[in-house]
């Protein structure tokens, strides 16, 4: 418990850190970061990072990842990022022919996948946090309903919880807890609108609060399935006491392309 303290103290202050100073040096935090997600995937999946589909699997990543501005003054072509995208996915179809399926459909599908879910995730932190000057508040906004929740159901879970939430995907859930979390996560975020109006109405702040909460627990599953079918503790081990990138990251890159693709930020 003494080391999980210590590394979340010292990790949180470093992450806000990077979101307070923002611009190109949190944007390449970001990148390092989800590099090493998609390394933890891929290690789950037994791919080695240090292979030739390790490199096409973070070069797809990276695609995804950048500002589409990045992406225009860096890439000569007249290609969207989108577009280059589905071009790598049919050269890997191609690769599962020329290696015999060595690398098989499977493969393909889990490295596409492991892009998007990596690559966009993060993507849309880093658009967040750059919008004209409320995208550091922002992002102070959803980190505080993701970590709300989380704390909030944590403790409701233990002392109230009897009935479990999904017990085949994480046993230690409850129900109680989730809507503890939710619940927690409304209160904070009330007083959050208070002094921070950041939203045009109270009606829509309600509304990003209960995505954020729901879906951001709903992201935590997502990723305790994915360790559960795979056979694995933790997605990695750089975070002492904590696990690994994803283990932290999960609830945020699940929720932030939601809040965008809702047009809700």
């Amino acid at each position: 418990m003494k080391q999980r303290i210590i590394t979340g103290i010292i990790g949180g202050v470093i992450f806000i850190s990077f979101v307070i100073v923002g611009g190109w040096l949190f944007s390449l935090f970001i990148t390092i970061v989800a590099s090493i997600a998609i390394f933890e995937l891929l290690k789950m999946k037994k791919i080695s990072p240090i292979s030739l589909m390790g490199f096409v699997s973070l070069l797809s990543m990276w695609l995804l990842l950048v500002p589409t501005a990045w992406y225009d003054q860096v890439i000569p072509f007249s290609f969207s990022k989108v577009e280059i995208f589905l071009f790598l996915i049919l050269a890997l179809l191609m690769f599962t022919v020329i290696t015999k399926n060595t690398f098989t459909f499977d493969e393909v599908g889990f490295v596409i996948l492991s892009s998007v879910y990596v690559g966009f995730g993060f993507h849309y932190l880093i658009v967040t946090r750059e919008l004209p000057e409320i995208g550091m508040i922002l992002v102070f906004f959803v980190l505080l309903i993701i970590w709300t929740t989380d704390s909030v159901a944590y403790f409701v879970g233990r002392s109230l919880g009897k009935h479990k939430l999904w017990p085949d995907i994480s046993p230690k859930k409850t129900i109680e807890g989730s809507i503890g979390g939710v619940v927690g996560a409304i209160v904070i975020g009330t007083i959050f609108y208070v002094f921070y109006p950041i939203f045009p109405n109270y009606v829509i702040t309600i509304i990003i609060i209960l995505i954020t909460s729901i879906f951001g627990q709903l992201g935590d599953l997502v990723e305790s399935a994915l360790k559960r079918h795979y056979a694995v503790k933790d997605s990695g081990n750089v975070l002492p006491g904590h696990g690994g990138i994803l283990d932290r990251f999960d609830s945020l890159i699940y929720v932030m392309p939601i809040l965008h693709l809702l047009l809700l930020i």
